[in-house]
């Protein structure tokens, strides 16, 4: 398997929570060399361009008032075949559908706070990282 990047988000009810130094522990746990990391507060109209695709759905303004609530930590990851073993350490977007030892399992609360984004696809990991990282930041 190649080497691939992926993006992904402690969400704000996480990091609140103070469950952020956990998740960070299951990442390098799972094996993800960190290339990049920061703790950022979205403004509104970061979070309304990252979420762009879901504009239009019911949930979207819930969505980004929720991931403006508070800190997040931002994280560029990478290992082999690294979007679906992000996407399989987080677990099921519904944390009561989410396999035990999971993130959202251990530290979500519903469908819409369940601690953790991840990438879905390769082409939806470049643009996630490029939306928040520079190239040169990702170390």
């Amino acid at each position: 398997m190649p080497i691939e990047r992926t993006f992904a988000i402690i969400k704000p009810d996480a990091v609140a929570a103070g469950n952020a130094g956990q998740i960070l522990a299951m990442i390098e746990t799972a094996g993800f060399k960190i290339l990049a990391m920061r703790k950022h507060q979205l403004s509104r109209a970061e979070a309304e361009g990252f979420y762009a695709v879901h504009k239009g759905k019911g949930f979207f303004a819930e969505l980004v008032d929720f991931m403006t609530e508070g800190p997040v930590v931002l994280l560029a990851l990478e290992r082999e075949n690294a979007i679906a073993k992000w996407r399989e350490v987080m677990g099921a977007t519904n944390p009561d559908k989410a396999e035990a030892g999971t993130v959202r399992k251990l530290y979500g609360t519903n469908i819409g706070r369940n601690a953790s984004h991840g990438s879905d696809a390769p082409e939806t990991a470049a643009f996630e990282l490029s939306w928040f990282f520079r190239g040169s930041e990702m170390i």
